[in-house]
């Protein structure tokens, strides 16, 4: 496929990152120089300094026979113009554009092709609120992560030692929750992913991603991870975008704190927001921390990405659970279950809802997982016994790659486990895991109808 990102930052790098394995022609079109020098360094990809909103840029970028834009500038003006050229002018077969204005967003109409023509918008600030709102909610878990509209889920838990998981095989959980049904669709143990077995055994650390049906993940957790006490009080460090949507989100529900540098921003915040306590300070103040009771949060978090520093003084002055958005993936992997119990890449938690639209296939839902190593896909299967290698099939019958599993199936409104005699219908919302990113094509193949289905 032929894809035009627009916009080298932090989304539209990671995405070509991620694509540019998959053999995928890939251009990336910016105005910073440096930017797309450091991208072309790393990637094997073609890079275009120039302004995206222009039909000369556009067409020196080989925008007429490109097969997805993707324009992910930090300007929704230039994303929806660029947009509405690439479709006016040059037809492209899809248009997704980043899209941060609440006024626009509020207003569907206008991407609809009588104006801006855009396909797809994606928010990546309200994408990434929404999942730090559901880790709140499911405080035992590292991630969490829903399909078929929220019919079944997905969580992944760190086990630790001296817990009920750790030195046992997984077979145990069956034993143990005989009426809970649940799979164990991958491990991570020391970065590395092992195709889970009844008779693995789970280790201190290990990552561990459990799929059921949401009703019964709480049932999950609890046998899992064992938590002393639901979240009730949250502290914020910072009021930006994605604080002030964050608290917005948790105010009706939680006790929140949120703290903001700039006093200006402090008056606006305090009149946006009802019930959150609004407090003028800086977030890396042991003192002020220690005021606020940081040792009595349940979940402390920050919407600045190079704030490690405050996450770190949550975390020894006793917060119960720290979230840190941090934008360079390397800082995620070195933090990620260390004193900060989360760490987030903003663009890696973005990049699930991009990918739905590029992956080949009828793709529901695509999530990526350990920051962008693995990902797990919700797969909508047509045709019969003759045109799919999947209808009609056990699951111990049908030619997965290795590296690939089937976690679960959505039929209607059953959730059923992925066990070896599953046999998949038409229709059916079929949720794989990939841990071998290098597999994904094969997958997408495995899962198109032949040509004669239609």
């Amino acid at each position: 496929m032929k894809i035009l990102i627009l916009g080298a930052g932090q989304v539209g790098s990671t995405v070509a990152e991620s694509l540019v394995g998959e053999a995928n022609d890939i251009t990336v079109v910016d105005t910073d120089v440096e930017k797309l020098r450091q991208l072309q360094d790393r990637l094997d990809l073609r890079t275009l300094a120039g302004n995206a909103a222009h039909p000369s840029t556009l067409e020196r970028a080989g925008i007429d026979d490109t097969d997805m834009l993707l324009a992910v500038t930090q300007s929704d003006e230039v994303n929806m113009v660029a947009c509405k050229l690439a479709y006016s002018l040059y037809n492209t077969p899809t248009r997704i554009a980043r899209i941060r204005s609440a006024d626009f967003l509020a207003r569907p109409e206008v991407f609809s092709k009588d104006n801006f023509c855009v396909d797809f918008s994606i928010c990546p600030e309200q994408i990434l609120t929404d999942y730090i709102v559901k880790l709140i909610e499911f405080p035992e878990a590292l991630q969490v992560q829903k399909f078929s509209q929220g019919k079944a889920s997905l969580v992944a838990v760190r086990a630790f030692q001296g817990g009920p998981l750790v030195g046992k095989p997984l077979s145990f959980l069956r034993t143990n929750m005989p009426q809970v049904d649940t799979r164990v669709a991958a491990i991570f143990r020391k970065d590395g992913p092992l195709i889970p077995e009844g008779s693995t055994v789970i280790e201190d650390g290990d990552e561990i991603f459990f799929i059921a049906a949401t009703g019964n993940i709480r049932s999950v957790l609890n046998e899992v991870r064992r938590m002393d006490k639901p979240c009730k009080r949250v502290m914020i460090v910072g009021g930006g975008n994605i604080g002030l949507r964050l608290a917005k989100a948790l105010e009706r529900d939680y006790q929140v704190k949120l703290i903001e540098y700039n006093k200006k921003s402090c008056q606006k915040l305090a009149g946006e927001l009802t019930r959150t306590l609004v407090l003028n300070g800086d977030g890396t103040d042991e003192k002020l921390m220690q005021q606020e009771h940081v040792g009595e949060v349940d979940v402390f978090t920050n919407d600045d990405e190079n704030n490690i520093m405050s996450a770190l003084l949550a975390k020894q002055g006793g917060a119960g659970k720290v979230i840190a958005l941090i934008n360079r993936s390397a800082y995620v992997d070195l933090l990620q279950g260390g004193k900060i119990d989360i760490a987030l890449s903003p663009a890696h938690v973005t990049i699930g809802s991009l990918l739905a639209y590029v992956r080949q296939g009828d793709v529901a839902a695509v999530h990526s997982l350990r920051r962008g190593a693995a990902e797990v896909l919700e797969l909508v299967v047509h045709g019969d016994r003759q045109s799919s290698r999947v209808v009609g099939r056990r699951i111990d019958e049908i030619d997965l790659p290795k590296g690939a599993t089937i976690g679960a199936v959505v039929r209607g409104k059953d959730v059923i486990m992925g066990h070896h005699d599953t046999v998949i219908e038409a229709e059916d919302h079929v949720i794989v895991f990939v841990v071998n990113k290098v597999m994904m094509h094969k997958v997408e193949k495995l899962f198109q109808v032949s040509i004669g289905f239609f």
